[in-house]
């Protein structure tokens, strides 16, 4: 979700499968046509920025991810009014891969939005692997579009940019923070929050986030899929007032875990909203439960933590 949406730390690149070829053949005629290019230390992010139109972070793995908050959208849920950090954040990561960047991507749209974007996306070879929603009762209502494509960075960047134009989504640089400002702040006990869970989290725009990587390597493909790209257990928390919070994100999960994990959700008073694929060729196959609740912070973080129990998750 990414909103999910995130920046994070990533571990060392593993040594790669072997399966490059046998992706492209499945993508044939669906994806932008590949062409020679450098490893990740030579990539020229800035061209795929001014392709995109947007800037984006260079990460730890040689990731590059791209933020782009439906800033423009007031969306309400149950008469929560949703931050563009915790439900509304488009985002695009591309990875270089041997003479390749793959990217992947989950695009926030309005009803309106959706045939305009999915046409010329798919004009410029770009795969869309997922339509759902992710949320419920939101007014007015977004869907989230999940998108792949493999080749040129910059080619791929200015096929996405043909595509968001379509879009009202935010483009340019909206600017940085001043350097050196201080840590940001948010009405929520984030010590408690990370005791319960079990993992760090991180404030990003009023909103504090966890990004937790499952425990075995997530590859679509062939290729590996890390936590920048939207395999990571999501979960994101708005303060609401009282030692209140909404939360919501998506957990990855495996079909075996998928019951466990509702169960225990659902005994914890914290609404399923969808429950989907985001990608198409992954190993292991994956499922994407998204949830919604707005009550007592600890009581969810407590909730939240009996569902993670269910997940191969990594571990401190």
């Amino acid at each position: 979700m990414q909103s999910i949406h995130q920046e994070f730390s990533l571990a060392s690149t593993a040594r790669r499968s072997g399966k490059h070829s046998a992706m492209a053949a499945i993508l044939a005629g669906s994806l932008v046509g590949l062409s020679a290019f450098g490893a990740a230390a030579e990539t020229d992010w800035s061209k795929v920025a001014t392709a995109l139109g947007k800037p984006g972070t260079e990460l730890a793995g040689g990731v590059y991810r791209v933020g782009l908050a439906r800033t423009d959208l007031h969306v309400r849920v149950d008469g929560v009014e949703l931050k563009p950090t915790f439900a509304l954040g488009s985002w695009l990561a591309f990875r270089p891969e041997g003479n390749m960047t793959m990217v992947m991507g989950d695009l926030v749209l309005t009803e309106t939005e959706i045939a305009p974007v999915m046409t010329k996306l798919a004009e410029g070879g770009i795969a869309i692997t997922a339509l759902h929603n992710h949320l419920l009762r939101a007014q007015p209502a977004t869907f989230y579009m999940h998108v792949l494509g493999q080749g040129d960075p910059v080619k791929l960047a200015s096929a996405l940019h043909d595509g968001l134009a379509l879009s009202k989504t935010p483009l340019g640089d909206a600017g940085a923070g001043a350097a050196g400002s201080a840590p940001p702040s948010i009405e929520l006990d984030t010590a408690m929050i990370d005791r319960t869970l079990g993992a760090k989290g991180r404030v990003a725009g009023g909103v504090y986030q966890f990004g937790i990587a499952r425990a075995e390597v997530v590859r679509d493909g062939g290729m590996e899929v890390p936590v920048a790209m939207g395999s990571a257990e999501a979960i994101n928390f708005q303060p609401t007032g009282g030692g209140k919070a909404a939360i919501t994100g998506d957990f990855v999960l495996t079909a075996s875990e998928v019951n466990p994990v509702l169960r225990a959700l659902r005994e914890n008073g914290i609404e399923v909203t969808a429950l989907h694929n985001h990608m198409l060729d992954d190993q292991p196959r994956l499922f994407f439960m998204h949830f919604w609740a707005n009550d007592d912070t600890q009581k969810l973080a407590k909730g939240l933590r009996t569902a993670l129990d269910k997940i191969n998750i990594t571990r401190s």
